[in-house]
């Protein structure tokens, strides 16, 4: 799939950072570079949310492709995957995110944050009592707060990737360990 709308050009500047950040510039910026206000606001509150410390990034970084699992965002399970490798988190786990159900490298609170990153994206939302209290006793207020905003954030940016027709860049290309497909899909699919 391309994108649905062009990609537009960006300043010189910006399109330097990313490619320094990333090795590339991210089509998803290119295309929301239509509405140079959307594309800062987002990249800001992108790099907050990106800086809160409440949670282990490993849990945020399982949550993430979870959710873009789930939602098929191909882009976002790419740079996240892409992601961990940069932060020094396990690939071997990190790669079985779409398969986590099945997969037996995660602990048990793993596999509860990528339940509730679920239980949050479904429509309508799934998540129970119990699910939330059992993590806001591990974790505690501030990161139950912290997870729950993040994964809200997450499912932001998926949905609007996956809407503007914004595809996996070759990012995770990186990685050693090929990507997990999720169970039922075919090679390349997320959905």
């Amino acid at each position: 799939m391309t994108p649905r709308l062009p990609k537009a050009e960006l300043p010189a500047e910006l399109k330097e950072n990313m490619t320094k950040q990333l090795g590339a510039v991210p089509e998803n910026v290119e295309v929301l570079w239509h509405s140079p206000r959307v594309t800062h606001d987002n990249l800001e509150f992108g790099a907050r949310v990106g800086a809160w410390d409440a949670v282990d990034p490993g849990l945020k970084s399982f949550a993430h492709m979870a959710v873009a699992s789930q939602v098929g965002c191909s882009w976002c399970l790419d740079v996240g995957y892409f992601q961990a490798q940069n932060e020094n988190l396990d690939l071997a786990r990190a790669s079985q995110v779409p398969r986590w159900r099945e997969a037996e490298v995660f602990t048990a609170l793993e596999r509860d944050v990528m339940g509730y990153a679920e239980a949050m994206t479904n429509t309508p939302p799934t998540v129970t009592d119990e699910q939330y209290a059992a993590l806001l006793e591990r974790l505690g207020l501030p990161g139950m707060v912290e997870l729950t905003a993040f994964i809200a954030y997450v499912n932001l940016a998926a949905r609007a990737n996956v809407a503007n027709g914004v595809t996996s860049q070759g990012f995770s290309d990186a990685c050693e360990i090929p990507l997990a497909n999720r169970p039922g899909t075919s090679v390349g699919s997320t959905a």
